[in-house]
């Protein structure tokens, strides 16, 4: 995946990020232009699963489905858009350290434009992305480290 890559070090379990990270009622926390999220699938999540997840892309609040296409507690979760004229793609890995105490959290993500989305992520989402998603991992951590979260 080309795109846009982060990796931050975490002083938390693996597990502990994993139940925080892929939690939909937590997304809002810690991921900047996330207004809510919430599974459209019963039971647990899966590979094939689907969120409905509206953000803010420059004014506006745009909802858009994801799907997961990878699902590997506590080591890996992607998702891609599947509808919409901007469609993401974002693949998280979760890898142990110290022993399972510290955890580095690799966050990737890009964007398909379809039709007027092309022009959409070549002017807006692209730019906001690349600032959001390093204050991103800064809030995930900090929720974390700092708050007592999950």
């Amino acid at each position: 995946m080309s795109g846009f890559r982060e990796t931050i070090v975490v002083d938390r379990s693996p597990e502990d990020v994993w139940a925080y990270a892929v939690d939909p009622a937590r997304l809002p926390e810690w991921q900047a232009s996330a207004v809510s999220a919430e599974p459209l699938d019963d039971g647990p999540p899966h590979v094939g699963s689907r969120l409905r997840v509206t953000r803010h892309v420059g004014r506006r609040e745009v909802p858009t489905t994801m799907e997961y296409t990878e699902y590997d507690p506590p080591h890996a979760w992607a998702m891609q858009g599947v509808d919409g004229p901007v469609r993401g793609r974002f693949h998280g890995e979760i890898t142990p350290l110290d022993e399972g105490r510290r955890s580095r959290v690799t966050m990737e993500l890009d964007f398909e434009g379809k039709g007027i989305g092309k022009v959409l992520v070549s002017l807006v989402v692209r730019s906001q992305a690349r600032r959001e998603l390093p204050v991103n991992e800064r809030m995930l951590k900090r929720r974390l480290e700092h708050e007592g979260t999950a």
